[in-house]
């Protein structure tokens, strides 16, 4: 079933969405993308006359109640992005009275699901090494579906539309869905969208195909660089990564962040690159700084030949060239991670270069998917949103959909 062939005329629909907004000191909503991205499914939802329930959750209360994250700081700002009044239940896992009550056009939107343990199905207060904890384990799982069973209880169909958490096995993302039939279950228009490109990047692509991969740390990637491996055609290596291939390699990297444990797995991804005719593409030069600061000295140096003293801050004007080549030309594009410390404003070159070069291939005809929070950072910094093909919502879960993993949120619409 599809979000577009459903009719919710007279029905309660109880939608997961991923409103977990940042927000300021005095609870105010600094930036209410995925409030926005929602709207399409919530919106189609009212204008046939369904009654709409709201869940999600916000930030990490690790199943305790905690009124910094609770969803009614959201509430006005949801009734204003809707245009309509939404009503509040105060206790998730209590709201039945509220739900049933519930008419055509109106709006209902749920407590923060994490306040209870239940949502992410984790004993509380055990550790993993004590003998108790695979008990603990079971009884938790029972309580999740318990937990579903009740938020199930509150509708007539359930949609889930917050490709966000799609990773996760929470009760709320995955288990709820066991409690509707396959006709009462459905993507939202967001997680469709995401979906789609995340095929589009892994089974409609388009040669070449050029993969951009940052951030500081290899370990993080390596899943993703393994099964990119197998499907790109170029593949960018950058931030602070570059500075654990350089030494592996013997280079010099001064104070540049390095993970020492893994310089094998540096090599080892360049011999497999060699391997399999993927055109590995690395960092030849950096800028460097003498303190990890906006105001920081710069120099320009080899990235295999930092100096004492010094860290790579972003890549170098040869790196920054060598990068635009490999994504100039490009028909399908992906960008996972900054290519330098892109939050200070004097490092923000080599990243700025990737977004152009982006944006410049998109103009000609490439599908570019960016995704993960620093790289829609990136995107947003430099102006250059509407010039890509997508922007995903989704930081963990578009990774673990790169790396070739089930999604339990889709699996479990889709009845996988």
């Amino acid at each position: 079933m599809t979000l577009n062939n459903y009719n919710f005329a007279g029905k309660k629909a109880i939608v997961r969405v991923d409103f977990n907004v940042p927000l300021d000191e005095n609870g105010q909503i600094t930036d209410d993308t995925r409030i926005r991205g929602a709207l399409p499914t919530l919106k189609k939802i009212l204008a046939d006359g369904g009654a709409l329930i709201i869940m999600s959750h916000m930030g990490k209360p690790k199943g305790k109640v905690n009124p910094k994250m609770s969803l009614s700081q959201i509430k006005d700002a949801v009734a204003a992005a809707l245009g309509t009044e939404v009503l509040f239940a105060p206790d998730c896992a209590d709201a039945k009275a509220a739900a049933d009550q519930l008419k055509p056009g109106q709006v209902l939107l749920l407590e923060n699901l994490r306040f209870y343990p239940e949502e992410e199905g984790k004993p509380v207060g055990i550790d993993k090494e004590d003998p108790a904890y695979e008990e603990a384990k079971k009884q938790m799982k029972a309580r999740q579906k318990e937990f579903a069973k009740t938020l199930a209880s509150y509708a007539d169909c359930y949609v889930n539309d917050a490709f966000g958490t799609a990773h996760r096995k929470h009760a709320s993302t995955a288990v709820i869905a066991d409690y509707f039939s396959q006709d009462n279950k459905m993507l939202g228009l967001l997680m469709e969208k995401e979906v789609e490109a995340v095929d589009n990047i892994l089974s409609n692509i388009k040669r070449p195909f050029t993969a951009i991969m940052g951030g500081s740390k290899v370990s993080t990637k390596i899943g993703i660089i393994e099964n990119l491996m197998d499907k790109v055609d170029n593949l960018i290596l950058c931030g602070g990564m570059t500075y654990t291939f350089a030494k592996a390699q013997g280079g010099k990297i001064g104070n540049s962040i390095c993970e020492d444990d893994k310089l094998d797995l540096a090599l080892d991804i360049i011999r497999q690159a060699k391997e399999k005719g993927v055109n590995l593409v690395l960092g030849t030069d950096c800028v460097a700084g003498d303190e990890f600061s906006n105001d920081a000295k710069q120099i320009v140096c080899p990235a295999n030949d930092v100096p004492d003293g010094w860290e790579g801050m972003d890549a170098g004007p040869e790196t920054q060239k060598a990068f635009a080549k490999a994504i100039e030309g490009a028909k399908t594009i992906l960008w996972n991670g900054p290519a330098g410390v892109f939050e200070f404003d004097n490092f923000t070159a080599g990243s700025r270069a990737i977004a152009e070069a982006i944006a410049k291939a998109t103009d000609e005809g490439a599908y570019s998917l960016i995704g993960g929070g620093d790289s829609v950072a990136c995107i947003n910094k430099f102006g250059m949103a509407d010039r890509v093909s997508y922007i995903s919502t989704g930081g963990g879960a578009l990774l673990e959909a790169i790396e070739g993993k089930v999604l339990p949120g889709v699996a479990a619409i889709k009845g996988e």
